[in-house]
């Protein structure tokens, strides 16, 4: 296709929303123009499908809840008043205790004013968090964020020894809509102790964001925590971001909440209409199907062309992964659906593995993500030329016009998203855009979007194991004299079944001198002695 034709090709299919300052260019998707109308049925039910997963249809039939994500940014649409109603006070309650952390109203046990966040939470609950708190950081941030988001004690440690002596002055936000995750309860019992090595009150520098009457949400009221707010169950942890799990550390950080709230409903307003040339999570939706056949045959590859931006992969691994990824169809079928989400960013990726996604295997199609305004403050000083009439955001941008080009030529899909600035509005149009496309996509592919039983069958498995090992640490505490091997221990406990994760266990154990001694292939008990 010679350039002529790529720009009327460009011209034809460019999807603008002016309302957030969003393009979506598929003109370099190779599909046929026979495609987008044959595929207009299809849409126009992931159309229907959306209107009632909005209007408060049962999406999550496991769990028999409702999907309301977009009643956030937009509670006029929620399915009742009590829901609107829960919804605007969340916001306001959120505004007013951030203004008052900011204004010393609220302050810590041990110091004058609040200075960090340390934000606790895994998955859907730290991984939106991350995102805004990088992307939308500056020098005039009133509080400095942390994040714990695993159960790695030299994780911890490592955040730890960033906060340092401000810890004293650090508001903790402990976020579980059950309460009971295994990763933030850990993360929370060790900043616990450490608040109480130093004296510390944890209960006076402490916030829940949890399910209302949940283990948590007992526990901080039981202990008299700063502060309470809530997570519905009609909102997943992946699409939390613009409730309270991701609006008040946004709003402690300083990021105005209300622009990227505004953002997100401007988006959802622009991805409802059923014109589909003017919906670009349509579009975006339509060419996910077109690039994999509908069977996840390709893997996605996310490229934004800014720094503020490289946790954006990391996010929409989730958003999209845990959306996609099922073992069956909406009737039962074994379908074995997804779409693999990978990526970097520009022009990092030059020096990184654009190499093989231009000349090696043609498993993937690439979303690049570009914004114009270099700055958050364009022309508030005469950028350096690096060459003549050349910036460095010059070259950052004709690096992405040029790997663009490169892919195309060598037969690789690409779209490209152009947001006029980074801001918190634009930020909020962009995530919503990926939930919207999500949604869509699903249906296409005839797949619910809103559970996960994967995710809750790996955390069964890391139960047993868990109490296994509880069963072989009493095991050899009742025989310490005894060295045993990992036959007679497996024996001993009658699981002989599972001596290679006996085996996993004792090697864990003995490497952090925790109640195991090794000699050679023997175990026995390690008293506290000797630890």
């Amino acid at each position: 296709m010679d350039a002529t034709a790529l720009w009327n090709r460009y011209q034809r299919y460019l999807c603008r929303c002016p309302e957030v300052g969003l393009g979506l260019d598929i003109s370099r998707m190779r599909f046929g123009e026979d495609y987008l109308p044959a595929m207009e049925e299809a849409i126009q039910r992931a159309y229907d499908a959306m209107e009632q997963l909005e209007a408060g249809a049962i999406a999550n039939p496991d769990e028999q809840r409702m999907v309301g994500h977009y009643w956030l940014r937009s509670p006029e649409l929620a399915p009742s008043d009590a829901i609107r109603q829960q919804i605007e006070q969340t916001v306001q309650d959120v505004i007013e205790f951030s203004r008052d952390v900011h204004t010393r109203q609220i302050v810590p046990s041990g110091a004058a004013r609040f200075t960090d966040v340390l934000h606790i939470g895994i998955g859907g609950s730290a991984l939106g968090p991350q995102l805004v708190a990088d992307a939308l950081s500056s020098r005039q941030d009133k509080l400095a964020m942390h994040f714990l988001d695993n159960t790695d004690p030299d994780g911890f440690r490592r955040t730890l020894d960033q906060i340092g002596t401000r810890l004293k002055s650090t508001l903790v936000l402990v976020v579980s809509k059950s309460g009971s995750t295994p990763e933030t309860r850990n993360g929370m019992l060790e900043i616990k102790a450490a608040l109480k090595a130093k004296g510390l009150n944890f209960a006076r520098q402490a916030v829940a964001i949890t399910g209302v009457g949940s283990h948590l949400d007992q526990q901080a009221q039981q202990e008299q925590w700063l502060r309470r707010f809530p997570m519905w169950d009609w909102v997943g942890g992946r699409t939390s971001l613009t409730s309270a799990v991701g609006l008040l550390p946004a709003a402690l950080q300083g990021v105005d909440i209300q622009a990227l709230l505004d953002g997100a409903a401007r988006m959802d307003q622009c991805t409802r209409q059923r014109q589909t040339l003017r919906n670009p999570a349509a579009l975006m939706a339509l060419m996910w199907h077109w690039a994999t056949g509908g069977r996840g045959g390709k893997d996605l590859v996310i490229l934004p062309y800014k720094d503020r931006l490289l946790l954006l992969s990391r996010y929409l691994q989730q958003l999209i992964m845990e959306s996609l990824g099922k073992e069956k169809d909406l009737d039962g079928q074994v379908v074995h659906q997804g779409l693999t989400v990978y990526g970097n960013k520009g022009s990092t990726d030059q020096h990184a593995y654009i190499q093989q996604l231009r000349d090696g295997l043609n498993n993937f199609f690439a979303t690049f993500i570009v914004v114009l305004q270099d700055t958050a403050r364009p022309g508030a000083a005469h950028p350096l030329e690096v060459d003549e009439h050349v910036t460095s955001g010059d070259y950052l941008h004709g690096f992405w016009q040029g790997t663009r080009q490169a892919l195309h030529e060598n037969g690789r899909d690409s779209m490209t998203l152009t947001l006029e600035k980074l801001d918190a509005r634009s930020l909020g149009g962009l995530i919503a855009l990926f939930e919207r496309a999500v949604g869509f996509y699903a249906t296409l592919v005839h797949i619910n979007a809103y559970h996960q039983p994967g995710v809750e069958a790996g955390k069964k498995a890391a139960a047993g194991v868990l109490e296994l090992q509880k069963q072989l640490v009493r095991h050899l505490q009742q025989h310490p004299e005894e060295e045993m091997s990992l036959e007679q221990l497996a024996q001993a406990l009658s699981r002989p079944d599972q001596i290679e994760t006996i085996h996993h266990v004792l090697e864990h154990l003995a490497a952090n001198k925790r109640y195991v001694a090794r000699r050679k292939d023997l175990y026995r008990f390690l008293p506290t002695r000797m630890r």
